[in-house]
């Protein structure tokens, strides 16, 4: 396979001829940017393009006044990344497992034409390899960001421009073409011993489980590249034409105008992480916090030409009204769970209280004692008379980091997690979904799906690769100490039992019945999770300060702040 160690080291020797076809207008750009130092912003007297509010940018758009696109504070390899947040205080010595993981980051490395351009999803030879040995976007993010982390910045610009080269080539599934913009899932390398020479094969959803393109690899490449921007201070990349080029068309698909009646995004099953049916058709929290961010960061990264203002005044309509619509109607505390407990049906007006026509009596038993008194959560979705009450880890962090969530409703969250620690968190960090399906319930949702049982997998199975968005989003929102403690139960067994992809169980006891070990993203989170707590000016390429001009009048509870 491509991933082989004799792979890897027959990559030297390569013929350079390109199979792919040549970036769009190559000759036409200087390359010569790309070796352009970063420019240094002074922290304390220049204002960061990500403080700007969206009203600001509006009225800029609309005057003669031109800003200088990513004009924002930079964080080149080995500075602070200019995150407004304290050093960390937690002190603690590097953990011996420290240098395993990093070792077995280094070994996971994907070479084609001897450079690095990603990491093998798992290293474990004991199982069949399926699709383990490719490349996938969204496992590749924590990569990416560890090796930024450590000043290794080479090997994710060459993941992105990879990546950029694959989101050109003509999709089909049977006979239906998807839309230009679809980035693949994954990629693997193929090498070819008679003709010495490489190959990427790449998927968009046609090999896939269930044949869904991935929702979500176009989102996390426009935020693996924002992070990339803002760690090394490099603008050039992004300001590439290719890469701008490639965040209009991901754009372009989110925010083409349709039948929709919501500013969310209508997904099928397995779009994202929960990559098998698990009942997140509709609107899911996770692709509605990742769109949220891309868009975000999307604002960041075009550039202000006559087509990268076009979008940019789309994307500001876009947020105001996304915000507004997650922020009313997918926040969950103590008083909006008892005012649905109360809510009237049928109602047939612009002033109607239960907009979505959800009827009480499908509130599950489950929701009522696990609400704190003092905390909330964005639910899993909401549809027409369909409310998913789950927590989605994913979906949650995200919406702290991107400021979808307000403060308030950021430190409500953290409330949640401190409040149900044995619930999401338990012997093993973290779980991705709570409360598992089971019985009547998971015949109906999963198919019957056997990877999929309770308390296993994507149905309440805990994933140690959540840690780094549990962290950065502890760092963010001043609760260090709970991200310490989650690392240290994880410490306990994660090299122990050779990074396992996922554990089973209520507690995430035992090791997933299906897991894979020497699962890469299972390494990398844990390694982004302790140098973010060492230093958590790291937040700064995953995070956005919020935009007050953005925040709507809501009337909810205010009782995570109580």
């Amino acid at each position: 396979m491509s991933t082989s160690n004799v792979d890897v080291n027959q990559n030297k020797n390569m013929k350079t001829e390109d199979i792919l076809c040549p970036l769009a207008d190559n000759e036409e750009f200087d390359f010569s940017k790309l070796l352009e130092k970063p420019r240094l912003l002074n922290i304390e007297r220049q204002r960061s393009l990500d403080d700007r509010s969206l009203s600001e940018l509006a009225t800029d758009l609309n005057s003669s006044r031109i800003f200088e696109p990513l004009d924002y504070i930079c964080s080149p390899v080995g500075r602070r990344s200019g995150f407004n947040t304290p050093r960390s205080q937690t002190g603690f010595d590097p953990h011996p497992m420290v240098a395993e993981a990093w070792e077995a980051l280094r070994r996971s490395l994907v070479y084609f034409r001897g450079q690095p351009v990603g990491t093998i999803a798992a290293l474990d030879n004991s199982e069949e390899n399926l699709n383990y040995d490719q490349v996938f976007v969204r496992d590749f993010v924590p990569s990416g960001l560890a090796f930024l982390m450590n000043g290794k910045p080479e090997i994710v610009k060459n993941f992105i421009l990879k990546t950029l080269r694959l989101q050109s080539w003509e999709k089909k599934i049977d006979r239906f073409q998807l839309g230009e913009g679809v980035m693949p899932a994954s990629f693997k390398v193929l090498h070819d011993p008679v003709r010495n020479n490489e190959t990427l094969i790449a998927d968009f959803g046609e090999s896939a489980i269930g044949r869904v393109a991935p929702v979500d690899s176009g989102f996390w490449w426009i935020i693996l590249l924002r992070a990339y921007t803002k760690s090394t201070g490099d603008t050039s990349l992004a300001e590439l034409p290719e890469c701008q080029k490639g965040m209009r068309l991901i754009l372009s698909l989110c925010l083409s105008e349709g039948f929709d009646t919501f500013p969310t995004l209508l997904c099928a099953d397995g779009c994202c992480m929960i990559d098998r049916r698990m009942g997140v058709y509709g609107y899911p929290i996770e692709i509605q916090a990742l769109f949220f961010m891309a868009l975000r960061c999307a604002l960041l990264l075009l550039k202000q030409d006559d087509e990268g203002k076009e979008f940019m005044e789309r994307i500001v309509k876009r947020l105001h009204a996304l915000s507004y619509h997650m922020r009313s109607y997918f926040w969950l505390d103590l008083k909006q769970l008892n005012d649905i407990y109360r809510f009237k049906t049928e109602e047939y007006s612009h002033t109607a209280l239960n907009k979505f026509n959800v009827m009480p009596d499908s509130l599950p038993e489950w929701i009522f004692d696990f609400m704190p008194v003092h905390g909330g959560y964005f639910i899993g979705n909401v549809s027409p008379a369909r409310m998913d009450f789950r927590w989605f880890c994913l979906g949650n962090c995200i919406s702290i980091l991107s400021s979808l969530a307000t403060p308030e409703q950021s430190t409500a969250i953290m409330d949640l997690i401190g409040s149900r620690w044995e619930e999401l968190v338990g012997e093993m960090p973290l779980k991705v979904c709570y409360p598992a399906i089971e019985t009547h319930e998971w015949r109906i949702i999963t198919g019957c799906d056997p990877k999929n049982t309770r308390w296993s997998y994507h149905n309440g199975g805990s994933w140690p690769v959540l840690l780094w968005l549990l962290t950065a989003a502890c760092v963010k929102t001043g609760r260090p100490q709970i991200a310490k403690r989650a690392i240290e139960i994880a410490e306990t067994r994660l090299l122990k039992d050779h990074w396992p992809e996922y554990y089973d169980g209520k507690l995430g006891r035992y090791i997933g019945k299906q897991s894979r070990k020497a699962q890469t993203w299972s390494i990398a989170g844990y390694l982004v999770a302790k140098m973010m707590l060492e230093d958590p000016s790291h937040l700064g390429m995953v995070a956005i300060e919020e935009d007050k001009q953005m925040k709507p009048l809501l009337r909810r509870s205010n009782s995570w702040t109580l």
